[in-house]
Protein backbone atom coordinates (compact mmCIF):
# COMPACT_ATOMS: atom_id res chain seq x y z
CA UNK A 1 0.00 0.00 0.00
CA UNK A 2 1.73 3.26 -1.15
CA UNK A 3 1.64 5.90 1.24
CA UNK A 4 -0.54 9.36 0.64
CA UNK A 5 1.89 12.32 -0.71
CA UNK A 6 -0.81 14.69 0.62
CA UNK A 7 -0.02 16.78 3.33
CA UNK A 8 0.05 15.16 6.73
CA UNK A 9 0.63 11.91 5.08
CA UNK A 10 -2.08 9.24 5.51
CA UNK A 11 -4.78 9.30 8.78
CA UNK A 12 -5.99 5.56 10.64
CA UNK A 13 -9.22 6.15 9.50
CA UNK A 14 -8.30 6.34 5.60
CA UNK A 15 -5.99 3.34 5.57
CA UNK A 16 -8.38 1.48 7.92
CA UNK A 17 -10.68 2.24 5.67
CA UNK A 18 -8.98 1.00 2.57
CA UNK A 19 -7.51 -2.31 4.13
CA UNK A 20 -10.73 -3.70 5.55
CA UNK A 21 -12.89 -2.47 3.24
CA UNK A 22 -15.35 -5.78 1.71
CA UNK A 23 -13.88 -5.04 -1.19
CA UNK A 24 -10.35 -5.58 -0.11
CA UNK A 25 -11.27 -7.53 2.78
CA UNK A 26 -14.02 -10.06 2.28
CA UNK A 27 -15.77 -11.43 5.16
CA UNK A 28 -14.09 -15.04 6.33
CA UNK A 29 -15.83 -17.53 8.71
CA UNK A 30 -13.56 -19.80 10.76
CA UNK A 31 -12.18 -20.53 14.06
CA UNK A 32 -9.58 -17.92 14.96
CA UNK A 33 -10.49 -14.80 12.53
CA UNK A 34 -12.17 -12.88 14.49
CA UNK A 35 -14.02 -10.55 12.18
CA UNK A 36 -16.59 -8.49 12.72
CA UNK A 37 -18.50 -7.37 10.43
CA UNK A 38 -18.67 -3.39 11.56
CA UNK A 39 -21.93 -1.16 10.52
CA UNK A 40 -22.09 1.74 12.20
CA UNK A 41 -25.47 3.70 13.57
CA UNK A 42 -24.41 6.76 11.99
CA UNK A 43 -21.09 8.48 10.63
CA UNK A 44 -20.02 12.18 9.51
CA UNK A 45 -21.45 13.43 6.32
CA UNK A 46 -18.56 13.13 3.63
CA UNK A 47 -16.64 10.44 5.76
CA UNK A 48 -14.15 8.27 3.71
CA UNK A 49 -15.21 5.42 6.07
CA UNK A 50 -17.53 2.60 3.81
CA UNK A 51 -21.29 1.55 5.17
CA UNK A 52 -19.64 -1.34 6.92
CA UNK A 53 -16.08 -2.90 7.34
CA UNK A 54 -15.10 -6.44 7.94
CA UNK A 55 -12.50 -5.94 10.90
CA UNK A 56 -10.85 -8.33 12.59
CA UNK A 57 -9.75 -8.06 16.33
CA UNK A 58 -6.28 -7.78 15.59
CA UNK A 59 -5.51 -4.76 13.14
CA UNK A 60 -2.26 -4.96 11.22
CA UNK A 61 -1.19 -1.27 9.83
CA UNK A 62 2.08 -1.98 9.31
CA UNK A 63 4.04 0.01 6.51
CA UNK A 64 1.25 2.07 5.62
CA UNK A 65 2.14 6.09 6.17
CA UNK A 66 0.32 6.65 8.99
CA UNK A 67 0.91 9.72 11.04
CA UNK A 68 -2.59 11.15 12.38
CA UNK A 69 -5.97 9.49 13.91
CA UNK A 70 -8.53 10.86 11.70
CA UNK A 71 -11.86 11.08 12.87
CA UNK A 72 -12.31 9.69 16.67
CA UNK A 73 -15.83 9.42 16.30
CA UNK A 74 -15.18 6.59 13.74
CA UNK A 75 -12.17 4.89 15.07
CA UNK A 76 -14.72 4.64 18.50
CA UNK A 77 -17.49 3.91 16.06
CA UNK A 78 -15.57 0.58 14.12
CA UNK A 79 -12.88 -0.77 16.65
CA UNK A 80 -14.32 -1.28 19.68
CA UNK A 81 -13.94 -4.84 19.24
CA UNK A 82 -10.16 -4.44 18.46
CA UNK A 83 -7.77 -6.62 21.08
CA UNK A 84 -4.44 -5.98 18.87
CA UNK A 85 -2.84 -3.49 16.78
CA UNK A 86 0.29 -3.58 14.94
CA UNK A 87 1.43 0.29 13.77
CA UNK A 88 5.19 -0.23 13.08
CA UNK A 89 7.05 1.13 10.64
CA UNK A 90 4.56 4.28 10.06
CA UNK A 91 5.45 7.85 10.68
CA UNK A 92 3.39 8.24 13.92
CA UNK A 93 5.69 10.90 15.73
CA UNK A 94 3.23 12.42 17.88
CA UNK A 95 1.93 11.02 21.01
CA UNK A 96 -1.54 13.05 20.99
CA UNK A 97 -2.26 11.04 17.18
CA UNK A 98 -1.36 8.00 19.16
CA UNK A 99 -3.36 8.80 21.79
CA UNK A 100 -6.73 9.64 19.64
CA UNK A 101 -6.34 6.11 18.01
CA UNK A 102 -5.88 4.30 21.47
CA UNK A 103 -8.32 6.07 23.74
CA UNK A 104 -11.42 4.70 20.86
CA UNK A 105 -10.22 1.29 21.55
CA UNK A 106 -11.61 0.21 25.06
CA UNK A 107 -10.48 -3.61 24.31
CA UNK A 108 -7.20 -2.55 23.28
CA UNK A 109 -4.00 -5.23 24.77
CA UNK A 110 -1.70 -5.16 22.55
CA UNK A 111 0.13 -2.46 20.94
CA UNK A 112 3.18 -2.39 18.99
CA UNK A 113 4.68 0.85 17.91
CA UNK A 114 7.71 -0.42 16.29
CA UNK A 115 9.90 1.81 13.89
CA UNK A 116 8.03 5.05 14.39
CA UNK A 117 9.84 8.07 14.85
CA UNK A 118 9.21 8.80 18.82
CA UNK A 119 12.43 9.87 19.78
CA UNK A 120 11.74 13.86 19.95
CA UNK A 121 7.79 14.17 21.08
CA UNK A 122 6.87 14.83 24.73
CA UNK A 123 4.19 12.44 25.95
CA UNK A 124 1.83 14.80 28.42
CA UNK A 125 0.30 12.64 31.12
CA UNK A 126 -3.60 12.93 29.97
CA UNK A 127 -2.16 11.46 26.79
CA UNK A 128 -0.17 8.55 28.74
CA UNK A 129 -3.88 7.85 30.35
CA UNK A 130 -4.96 6.52 26.91
CA UNK A 131 -2.84 3.76 27.88
CA UNK A 132 -3.77 2.43 30.66
CA UNK A 133 -5.76 -0.80 29.42
CA UNK A 134 -2.83 -1.81 27.31
CA UNK A 135 -1.37 -5.10 28.82
CA UNK A 136 1.89 -5.77 26.21
CA UNK A 137 3.23 -2.64 24.73
CA UNK A 138 5.70 -2.62 21.87
CA UNK A 139 7.94 0.19 21.18
CA UNK A 140 11.56 -1.18 19.59
CA UNK A 141 13.45 0.77 17.50
CA UNK A 142 11.77 4.33 18.21
CA UNK A 143 14.51 5.83 20.19
CA UNK A 144 11.86 6.69 22.57
CA UNK A 145 13.25 8.78 25.68
CA UNK A 146 13.18 7.05 28.54
CA UNK A 147 11.48 9.42 30.46
CA UNK A 148 8.58 8.71 28.35
CA UNK A 149 8.86 4.97 29.21
CA UNK A 150 8.84 5.55 32.87
CA UNK A 151 5.68 7.66 32.51
CA UNK A 152 4.13 4.99 30.43
CA UNK A 153 4.48 2.36 33.11
CA UNK A 154 2.75 4.17 35.25
CA UNK A 155 -0.26 4.90 33.86
CA UNK A 156 -0.48 1.35 32.70
CA UNK A 157 -1.30 -0.70 36.03
CA UNK A 158 -1.97 -3.98 34.01
CA UNK A 159 1.36 -4.09 31.68
CA UNK A 160 3.09 -7.49 31.74
CA UNK A 161 4.88 -7.03 28.64
CA UNK A 162 6.92 -4.38 27.46
CA UNK A 163 9.50 -4.08 24.21
CA UNK A 164 12.19 -1.73 23.84
CA UNK A 165 14.91 -2.98 21.58
CA UNK A 166 16.97 -0.80 19.32
CA UNK A 167 16.76 2.30 21.11
CA UNK A 168 20.53 2.94 22.02
CA UNK A 169 20.17 2.67 25.88
CA UNK A 170 23.16 3.17 27.24
CA UNK A 171 21.81 4.34 30.74
CA UNK A 172 18.73 4.24 32.32
CA UNK A 173 16.92 6.35 35.32
CA UNK A 174 14.73 4.66 37.61
CA UNK A 175 11.39 5.29 38.85
CA UNK A 176 9.80 6.48 42.25
CA UNK A 177 6.97 4.33 40.78
CA UNK A 178 7.03 0.72 40.54
CA UNK A 179 5.68 -1.41 37.73
CA UNK A 180 4.10 -4.19 39.74
CA UNK A 181 2.57 -6.07 36.94
CA UNK A 182 5.30 -6.57 34.28
CA UNK A 183 6.32 -9.94 33.85
CA UNK A 184 8.70 -9.26 30.65
CA UNK A 185 11.11 -7.06 29.45
CA UNK A 186 12.56 -7.64 26.48
CA UNK A 187 15.85 -4.63 25.91
CA UNK A 188 17.67 -6.69 23.58
CA UNK A 189 20.62 -4.62 21.00
CA UNK A 190 21.19 -1.84 23.20
CA UNK A 191 24.53 -0.28 24.86
CA UNK A 192 23.31 -1.17 28.77
CA UNK A 193 27.25 -2.01 29.89
CA UNK A 194 27.11 -1.44 33.85
CA UNK A 195 25.19 -3.56 36.22
CA UNK A 196 24.13 -0.51 37.89
CA UNK A 197 21.51 -0.04 35.07
CA UNK A 198 20.24 -3.12 34.62
CA UNK A 199 19.81 -3.25 38.79
CA UNK A 200 17.31 -0.27 38.48
CA UNK A 201 14.69 -3.15 36.53
CA UNK A 202 14.70 -4.79 39.80
CA UNK A 203 13.15 -1.75 41.74
CA UNK A 204 11.01 -1.02 38.85
CA UNK A 205 9.75 -4.38 38.02
CA UNK A 206 9.28 -5.90 41.26
CA UNK A 207 7.24 -9.09 39.03
CA UNK A 208 9.58 -9.21 37.08
CA UNK A 209 9.69 -12.69 35.54
CA UNK A 210 11.91 -12.75 32.02
CA UNK A 211 14.52 -10.56 31.15
CA UNK A 212 15.97 -10.50 27.64
CA UNK A 213 19.26 -8.71 27.01
CA UNK A 214 20.95 -10.03 24.71
CA UNK A 215 23.47 -8.02 22.67
CA UNK A 216 24.10 -5.37 25.37
CA UNK A 217 27.90 -5.52 26.64
CA UNK A 218 27.26 -6.07 29.84
CA UNK A 219 30.58 -6.36 31.76
CA UNK A 220 29.39 -8.18 35.08
CA UNK A 221 27.21 -9.10 37.40
CA UNK A 222 28.27 -6.87 40.48
CA UNK A 223 26.01 -7.36 43.16
CA UNK A 224 26.02 -9.51 46.19
CA UNK A 225 24.40 -12.96 47.27
CA UNK A 226 22.68 -10.55 49.69
CA UNK A 227 21.43 -8.30 47.52
CA UNK A 228 20.28 -10.55 44.31
CA UNK A 229 17.71 -11.93 45.61
CA UNK A 230 16.12 -9.05 46.75
CA UNK A 231 16.44 -7.08 43.54
CA UNK A 232 15.38 -10.08 41.19
CA UNK A 233 13.03 -12.72 43.47
CA UNK A 234 10.76 -13.43 41.01
CA UNK A 235 13.04 -13.40 37.99
CA UNK A 236 12.89 -17.05 36.45
CA UNK A 237 14.59 -16.24 32.97
CA UNK A 238 17.29 -14.34 31.80
CA UNK A 239 18.62 -14.34 28.52
CA UNK A 240 22.52 -12.73 28.14
CA UNK A 241 23.38 -13.68 24.56
CA UNK A 242 26.11 -11.78 23.56
CA UNK A 243 27.19 -10.20 26.83
CA UNK A 244 30.79 -8.97 27.81
CA UNK A 245 30.65 -11.08 30.58
CA UNK A 246 34.65 -12.57 31.64
CA UNK A 247 34.43 -14.32 34.54
CA UNK A 248 33.36 -17.22 36.58
CA UNK A 249 32.26 -15.55 39.32
CA UNK A 250 29.05 -13.97 37.33
CA UNK A 251 27.97 -17.32 36.28
CA UNK A 252 28.51 -18.43 39.50
CA UNK A 253 26.25 -14.77 40.86
CA UNK A 254 23.06 -16.46 38.61
CA UNK A 255 22.65 -18.93 41.42
CA UNK A 256 21.75 -16.45 43.54
CA UNK A 257 18.59 -15.25 41.53
CA UNK A 258 16.15 -17.94 43.85
CA UNK A 259 13.95 -18.32 41.09
CA UNK A 260 15.92 -18.66 38.25
CA UNK A 261 15.50 -21.55 36.35
CA UNK A 262 16.18 -20.70 32.64
CA UNK A 263 19.23 -19.14 31.38
CA UNK A 264 20.33 -18.09 27.94
CA UNK A 265 24.81 -17.70 27.78
CA UNK A 266 26.01 -17.95 23.88
CA UNK A 267 28.54 -15.82 22.82
CA UNK A 268 30.44 -14.75 25.92
CA UNK A 269 34.02 -13.66 26.32
CA UNK A 270 34.55 -16.09 28.69
CA UNK A 271 33.23 -19.05 26.16
CA UNK A 272 35.75 -18.59 23.93
CA UNK A 273 38.05 -20.54 24.48
CA UNK A 274 36.28 -23.77 25.15
CA UNK A 275 34.18 -26.15 22.56
CA UNK A 276 30.06 -25.99 22.52
CA UNK A 277 30.43 -29.44 24.77
CA UNK A 278 32.70 -27.97 27.22
CA UNK A 279 30.57 -24.96 27.73
CA UNK A 280 27.50 -26.64 27.62
CA UNK A 281 28.81 -28.80 30.39
CA UNK A 282 30.74 -26.24 32.46
CA UNK A 283 27.41 -24.23 32.49
CA UNK A 284 25.30 -26.89 33.70
CA UNK A 285 27.68 -28.31 36.66
CA UNK A 286 27.93 -24.26 37.90
CA UNK A 287 24.20 -23.67 37.69
CA UNK A 288 22.73 -26.56 39.73
CA UNK A 289 19.09 -25.61 39.55
CA UNK A 290 18.63 -24.18 36.30
CA UNK A 291 16.42 -26.84 34.46
CA UNK A 292 16.63 -25.43 30.85
CA UNK A 293 20.18 -23.74 28.73
CA UNK A 294 19.91 -22.46 26.09
CA UNK A 295 16.70 -23.59 24.73
CA UNK A 296 17.33 -27.08 25.60
CA UNK A 297 16.03 -29.22 28.69
CA UNK A 298 18.98 -30.27 30.98
CA UNK A 299 17.94 -34.16 32.49
CA UNK A 300 19.32 -35.54 35.29
CA UNK A 301 21.77 -37.83 33.63
CA UNK A 302 23.49 -35.07 31.60
CA UNK A 303 23.72 -32.79 34.75
CA UNK A 304 25.52 -36.03 36.67
CA UNK A 305 27.65 -36.00 33.30
CA UNK A 306 28.62 -32.11 33.78
CA UNK A 307 28.94 -32.45 37.32
CA UNK A 308 31.68 -35.48 37.10
CA UNK A 309 33.30 -33.50 34.09
CA UNK A 310 33.56 -30.18 35.98
CA UNK A 311 36.13 -31.92 38.40
CA UNK A 312 37.97 -33.46 36.35
CA UNK A 313 38.29 -30.45 34.07
CA UNK A 314 39.63 -28.52 37.17
CA UNK A 315 41.77 -31.49 38.72
CA UNK A 316 45.17 -29.53 37.94
CA UNK A 317 43.94 -26.28 38.94
CA UNK A 318 45.95 -24.91 41.47
CA UNK A 319 43.57 -24.60 45.20
CA UNK A 320 43.64 -20.94 44.69
CA UNK A 321 41.96 -20.89 41.66
CA UNK A 322 39.26 -23.93 42.24
CA UNK A 323 36.08 -21.83 42.07
CA UNK A 324 33.30 -22.78 45.15
CA UNK A 325 31.19 -25.06 42.94
CA UNK A 326 34.49 -27.25 42.69
CA UNK A 327 34.34 -28.46 46.85
CA UNK A 328 30.61 -29.13 46.68
CA UNK A 329 30.73 -31.43 43.77
CA UNK A 330 33.99 -33.17 45.02
CA UNK A 331 31.79 -33.82 48.36
CA UNK A 332 29.23 -35.29 45.85
CA UNK A 333 30.85 -37.55 43.76
CA UNK A 334 34.55 -37.60 45.19
CA UNK A 335 37.89 -36.69 43.85
CA UNK A 336 37.57 -37.80 40.08
CA UNK A 337 40.91 -38.58 38.58
CA UNK A 338 41.39 -37.83 34.38
CA UNK A 339 39.43 -40.37 32.29
CA UNK A 340 41.88 -41.89 30.02
CA UNK A 341 42.07 -40.60 26.66
CA UNK A 342 40.17 -42.83 24.41
CA UNK A 343 38.01 -40.99 22.09
CA UNK A 344 36.91 -41.89 18.93
CA UNK A 345 34.73 -38.90 17.99
CA UNK A 346 36.42 -36.07 16.33
CA UNK A 347 39.20 -34.08 17.07
CA UNK A 348 38.52 -30.80 19.31
CA UNK A 349 41.35 -28.91 18.41
CA UNK A 350 44.46 -28.37 15.82
CA UNK A 351 47.33 -26.09 15.75
CA UNK A 352 47.92 -24.56 12.55
CA UNK A 353 50.26 -22.45 10.28
CA UNK A 354 48.00 -19.48 8.52
CA UNK A 355 49.69 -17.69 5.53
CA UNK A 356 49.01 -14.90 3.91
CA UNK A 357 50.92 -12.96 1.29
CA UNK A 358 54.36 -12.46 3.24
CA UNK A 359 52.74 -12.70 6.66
CA UNK A 360 53.19 -16.74 8.74
CA UNK A 361 51.63 -17.07 11.91
CA UNK A 362 50.42 -19.63 14.12
CA UNK A 363 47.06 -20.46 15.17
CA UNK A 364 44.93 -22.85 17.43
CA UNK A 365 41.83 -23.49 16.04
CA UNK A 366 38.62 -25.32 17.09
CA UNK A 367 37.85 -28.16 14.66
CA UNK A 368 34.22 -27.75 15.73
CA UNK A 369 32.95 -24.65 13.68
CA UNK A 370 32.10 -24.51 10.38
CA UNK A 371 34.41 -22.69 7.49
CA UNK A 372 32.66 -19.25 7.80
CA UNK A 373 33.43 -19.32 11.82
CA UNK A 374 36.90 -19.81 10.90
CA UNK A 375 36.67 -16.90 8.36
CA UNK A 376 35.38 -14.57 10.78
CA UNK A 377 38.51 -15.50 13.52
CA UNK A 378 41.00 -15.30 10.98
CA UNK A 379 40.19 -11.88 10.04
CA UNK A 380 41.82 -10.24 12.90
CA UNK A 381 44.88 -11.97 11.67
CA UNK A 382 44.86 -11.32 8.34
CA UNK A 383 43.10 -8.20 8.07
CA UNK A 384 41.27 -9.41 5.53
CA UNK A 385 37.24 -9.31 5.96
CA UNK A 386 35.82 -12.63 5.07
CA UNK A 387 34.33 -11.45 1.66
CA UNK A 388 37.43 -10.61 0.57
CA UNK A 389 39.59 -13.63 0.90
CA UNK A 390 39.78 -17.21 -0.24
CA UNK A 391 40.98 -19.64 2.42
CA UNK A 392 43.14 -23.18 1.32
CA UNK A 393 44.03 -26.12 3.20
CA UNK A 394 47.67 -27.82 3.25
CA UNK A 395 47.27 -30.84 4.47
CA UNK A 396 51.21 -31.80 5.00
CA UNK A 397 51.17 -35.21 4.65
CA UNK A 398 49.11 -35.06 1.38
CA UNK A 399 51.00 -35.17 -2.15
CA UNK A 400 48.09 -33.21 -3.54
CA UNK A 401 47.69 -29.48 -3.54
CA UNK A 402 46.11 -26.72 -1.56
CA UNK A 403 42.28 -27.83 -1.39
CA UNK A 404 40.17 -24.65 -1.45
CA UNK A 405 37.73 -24.44 1.56
CA UNK A 406 34.71 -23.02 -0.43
CA UNK A 407 31.84 -24.45 1.41
CA UNK A 408 31.10 -22.09 4.44
CA UNK A 409 29.05 -24.50 6.04
CA UNK A 410 30.93 -27.20 6.28
CA UNK A 411 32.49 -28.12 9.70
CA UNK A 412 36.25 -28.44 9.86
CA UNK A 413 36.77 -31.61 11.37
CA UNK A 414 35.55 -33.09 8.16
CA UNK A 415 39.07 -31.95 6.13
CA UNK A 416 40.99 -34.12 8.65
CA UNK A 417 43.13 -31.02 10.07
CA UNK A 418 45.86 -32.41 12.23
CA UNK A 419 48.62 -30.22 14.52
CA UNK A 420 50.86 -28.52 11.88
CA UNK A 421 48.72 -28.50 8.80
CA UNK A 422 48.54 -24.71 6.59
CA UNK A 423 46.03 -22.72 6.02
CA UNK A 424 46.80 -20.25 2.82
CA UNK A 425 44.75 -17.46 2.86
CA UNK A 426 44.46 -15.08 -0.60
CA UNK A 427 43.00 -12.34 -1.34
CA UNK A 428 40.57 -11.93 -3.72
CA UNK A 429 41.13 -10.07 -6.71
CA UNK A 430 38.72 -7.24 -7.82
Amino acid sequence: MEPSQGIGGRSFVEVMSEKYSPENFPYRRGPGMGVVVVVPTAGPQGSPMKDRLNLPSVLVLSGCGISRAGDQGEIAAFCSHVMELDLSHNNLQDWREISRIVSNMPNLEFLNLSSNPLARMTLEPQCAEAFSRVRRLVLNNTQVPWETVLLLTREMPDLEELFLCLNEYSSVSASSVACPSLRLLHITDNSLKDWAEVRKFGSMFPSLDTLVMANNNLASIQDSKDILPRLFPNLRSINLHNSGLNQWDDIEKLNFFPKLEEVRLQGIPLLEAHTNAERRSLIIAQLPLISLLNGSVVTESEREDAERFFIRYHFDHPEEELPYRYHSLVTKYGRLEPLAEIDLRPRCRARVEVQCEEKVEQLNIRLDQTVAELKKQLTRVVQLSTNSMRLYYIDKCSAFGPEEMKYNTRVLHSYGIQDGDELMVVPKTK
